[in-house]
């Protein structure tokens, strides 16, 4: 890691794939400590964690819960509602970890452990949470940066956050329900954001987030190397989002 660029006091959002990194003791949680070894005292620790729920299935044609699911559906609990199996183990093993904070927007929330992640994960807007105030923003707003260990880079979640704040026409927005955890047991809200399911307006390619990196990483930008066996990429957070804010702005111009 050292090698790569991650340097003490960095505050880093890792995506890693498990699998390309090789046997460890103690499996992600040995890729978890070596990080935080190397950022030491002063850094900080983030991954996406999402929210493992799958009540997107069982919505009407208005985003809402069918009426024979809505008791069934649990609210969420940014405490105990797991990480998204598809945004790899490690987010889970974070969320877990001593020390760990969590944000309170479910389908953009983010998990994070050392000096700065009880600030990175507060106030989290339930709209548009990939926005302004999200950790995202704050991870750009600290210098902070990317770490890819093996993770397929159209997986860089910081791309949504260029999603928003580019000058785009007609962005795609969805809005949906959700449930939250409470003491009364349950309470459901509606969330409105930028819908990133899907590319954020139409007529850009289904793989933009994977061409916007690899021309980033083309320009000059970023660092490659081995981490374990993993083919990994470390990145600038905030020039990084200001060339995808650039690429997205130029490729929504019509031909």
């Amino acid at each position: 890691m050292a090698r790569i660029g991650l340097r003490a006091g960095d505050t880093v959002m890792v995506h890693a794939a498990m699998s390309k990194v090789g046997p460890l003791l103690n499996g992600p949680d040995a890729l978890s400590n070596a990080i935080l070894d190397v950022v030491g005292s002063e850094g900080t620790l983030l991954v996406y964690t999402g929210w493992d729920s799958i009540h997107d299935d069982l919505m009407d044609d208005d985003d809402r819960v069918l009426p024979e699911w809505r008791d069934h559906v649990p609210g969420f609990d940014r405490q105990a509602s797991r990480a998204v199996r598809m945004n790899g183990i490690i987010a889970e093993f974070v969320r877990t970890m001593p020390g760990a904070h969590r944000s309170a927007n479910p389908g953009a929330s983010v998990a994070a452990v050392g000096k700065l992640a009880e600030w990175i994960t507060a106030d989290h807007p339930q709209d548009y949470g990939y926005g302004e105030g999200s950790p995202l923003a704050k991870l750009v707003d600290r210098g902070g940066r990317v770490l890819m260990v093996g993770a397929p880079w159209d997986t860089m979640t910081l791309v949504h956050h260029a999603d928003h704040l580019a000058n785009l026409p007609d962005k795609l927005v969805r809005r949906y329900e959700v449930p939250f955890a409470d003491d009364a047991g349950k309470t459901w809200r509606v969330v409105e954001e930028f819908d990133t399911t899907e590319p954020v307006i139409e007529g850009l390619p289904e793989d933009y987030i994977e061409q916007i990196v690899k021309a980033h990483v083309a320009s000059g930008a970023g660092c490659e190397g081995l981490i374990g066996l993993a083919p990994s990429l470390l990145v600038n957070a905030k020039p990084m989002l200001a060339f995808a804010i650039d690429w997205l702005e130029a490729h929504s111009e019509p031909a």
